[in-house]
């Protein structure tokens, strides 16, 4: 088994960290980290579990340790769940000391020698890894994107072979992407706010970055441009897109492309059957039905017309969060940097 642990383990993508790993069949959760006032403490007692799943019971006697270098220095992998002003430094400690750093931060997404990686997307970028260590890091890190930019890339990867010219998305996102305490019940009842903090940013930059081509020392992006709209609606989990493609392509080659997509490699624990499913029905998917799809993993595709236009849909903390990271650091272990 390889020994993990979770950096910022009470905190919302913290806790699904927590969920995917707590029974793992390749790594063993050995180490916990909050704040100072949560070390030293069972994990149990410190943590307001709030997911729909069972406490794990087996994890909770577990004393959290401080977010430190030298509290988790003799495990193999971190899975980084920090706000991005903490994760900056740290990561590139804890990295520098040679751990692998699986990260949901977005401080180093953009990082030229740092893989911003989605296992099924963009798995050649890994090599990235390599010129890290070359530079003369012993360990690494491995980031995953934005939780929207992760639905998004991945509905734009079946098209990339029709010369795509121009993407606009306008998204509609669950408050679960704020985090527990990140919007008031009284902002958000009965109400859409039309704004998210650097969140269109994000989606602009990175699918440049993850749909680009690694030429072996350096990833060459892509170069057609991304407009973002992003909303926070009263859902709890679930982000839908809505996106607009300008394309060489029929709606039937679209439709044949989402349906035919396969990921490049299979077998993973946390890999979905499917990594894109695609709905024939003209109301699917909706965030509540089909956000679980492959236990979370799964992006849905829908209302694919003429445009190209079509909506795509994920579970924001799962497929969007830890559970892509989960699936970077098993596809580490496959290509052999574990």
């Amino acid at each position: 088994m390889i020994n993990v642990g979770v950096l910022g383990a009470t905190g919302a993508v913290g806790q699904r960290f927590v969920e995917l790993l707590a029974d793992h069949p390749w790594f063993h959760l050995q180490t916990l980290t909050a704040s100072e006032r949560s070390a030293g403490k069972p994990y149990e007692k410190v943590v307001n579990w709030r997911l729909e799943t069972p406490f794990p019971d087996e994890i909770g006697d577990c004393i959290v340790s401080p977010t430190t270098v030298e509290a988790v220095a003799d495990l193999d992998i971190v899975f980084s769940a920090l706000p991005s002003d903490v994760a900056r430094p740290l990561e590139a400690e804890l990295a520098d000391a040679g751990l692998i750093v699986c990260s949901n931060a977005s401080s180093h997404r953009m990082d030229p020698t740092v893989p911003l990686l989605i296992a099924e997307i963009n798995p050649d970028h890994i090599g990235l890894i390599d010129i890290q260590r070359d530079h003369g890091r012993d360990g690494c890190i491995v980031t995953n994107p934005n939780c929207s930019t992760i639905m998004l890339a991945c509905s734009l990867a079946p098209l990339l072979p029709y010369d795509i010219r121009d993407v606009k998305v306008a998204t509609l996102q669950a408050i679960s992407g704020a985090g527990f305490d990140g919007i008031p019940g009284m902002a958000i009842c009965d109400n859409v706010i039309p704004y998210i903090g650097s969140e269109e940013e994000k989606m602009s930059e990175e699918p440049r970055k993850i749909l680009g081509r690694f030429n072996g020392s350096e990833i060459e992006p892509i170069d057609f441009p991304i407009s973002a709209s992003c909303n926070r609606v009263p859902v709890i989990d679930g982000h839908m897109l809505s996106v607009f493609v300008e394309a060489g392509c029929s709606i039937e080659e679209a439709r044949n492309a989402f349906d035919t997509w396969q990921a490049p490699f299979s077998g993973l624990p946390t890999q979905p059957e499917k990594t894109l499913h695609v709905f024939s029905q003209p109301d699917r998917p909706q965030t509540r039905l089909d956000r679980n799809l492959g236990e979370g993993m799964t992006v849905s595709i829908g209302r694919i017309r003429e445009g190209i236009r079509y909506t795509a849909m994920g579970h924001n903390t799962i497929r969007g969060a830890a559970g892509s990271s989960v699936l970077n650091a098993e596809l580490l272990k496959k290509k052999g940097y574990i």
